[in-house]
């Protein structure tokens, strides 16, 4: 559906993309990650063309993004731009038909949206009347109310507390299974982890990391381990491979260099019996985050690439 290939932009001396490529299916939700200055927002302006490419290539089902593909295309920018002196109706209204739809078809929607995001407000309000997060809610339904094929979500769960952080994420989810694309922007892993298909990380403009989110975190082997046994730090530090304890509510977090080190810590802990708990996974995608960001990484992705397809 939504293909960049080779795709560079830079402001005079700063490299904001280099080489970007990849693509996203319909039905699919993208997390794209990085630290600030990463070049998430960059990437987000040059589909939507509020950027131009210097070269490289960006197309939707094939043909470059023009103003008739836009009207299929809903976005959400970091920077709000809700009028606050206007009502919410006409606001959510005035959105809807710059995206080509028409006022009777969309004035019959606005109140399920407004109930399925809870907003505590009414149509008739004026933004300023809203708190924060209601108004952060009446952005996001006119981000989506037009039922877009492409679905651009930049910062999306910022100002949103964890109830509405839900909230949103399960709205997300109700959309890819309508057949949309998503890709969206968060400083919060745990919610690219909880829905993301795919992940993008981006560092200083390079992609050092483009896959499955599973297949990602997979990656990096099974190198973590939550347990908890009547076996103390200083047992678990005396096993070769363990590289660090951290106490964890009720049990460790033990960090390894090698996966299989995992077996003889199993064995060690059971070995009298029953415990309460022994889990083995992946670096989480904040650690991979961590261990991502740095002049190593952009080194490591040019010369051997990053891609787990």
């Amino acid at each position: 559906m939504l293909k960049i290939e080779h795709v560079n932009k830079s402001f005079t001396d700063l490299k904001a993309v280099v080489d970007e490529s990849w693509e996203l299916d319909a039905g699919q939700i993208l997390g794209l990650i990085g630290q600030n200055g990463a070049g998430k927002s960059t990437t987000f302006k040059l589909i939507l063309n509020f950027l131009t490419l210097d070269s490289g290539s960006i197309t939707l089902n094939g043909e470059k993004i023009n103003s008739q593909t836009m009207n299929e295309i809903g976005f959400l920018p970091e920077e709000r731009g809700l009028y606050p002196d206007v009502k919410v109706g006409e606001q959510i209204l005035y959105f809807a038909e710059l995206h080509g739809r028409s006022r009777k078809e969309i004035r019959s929607k606005m109140q399920d949206w407004m109930d399925l995001f809870d907003v505590q407000g009414k149509l008739t309000d004026k933004v300023k009347k809203l708190s924060k997060g209601n108004q952060q809610k009446v952005q996001l339904i006119t981000a989506l109310i037009h039922e877009p094929k492409l679905i651009i979500l930049d910062e999306p769960f910022s100002g949103l507390d964890p109830v509405n952080a839900q909230v949103l994420l399960d709205i997300i989810v109700a959309q890819k299974q309508k057949g949309a694309a998503i890709i969206y922007s968060s400083h919060d892993m745990n919610n690219v982890s909880a829905i993301a298909d795919k992940v993008i990380m981006l560092n200083r403009g390079h992609v050092v990391l483009n896959g499955r989110t599973a297949d990602v975190r997979q990656s990096f082997g099974r190198t973590k381990i939550y347990l908890e046994s009547p076996l103390t730090q200083q047992q678990l530090l005396d096993i070769k491979g363990v590289t660090s304890i951290t106490a964890r509510a009720g049990g460790l977090e033990v960090s390894l260099a090698d996966p299989k080190v995992g077996e003889e810590i199993f064995y060690l802990a059971t070995k009298n019996g029953y415990i309460t708990a022994f889990d083995q996974q992946p670096p989480t995608l904040d650690e991979i985050f961590r261990m991502k960001i740095g002049e190593d990484a952009i080194i490591e992705a040019a010369s051997e690439g990053s891609t787990h397809d």
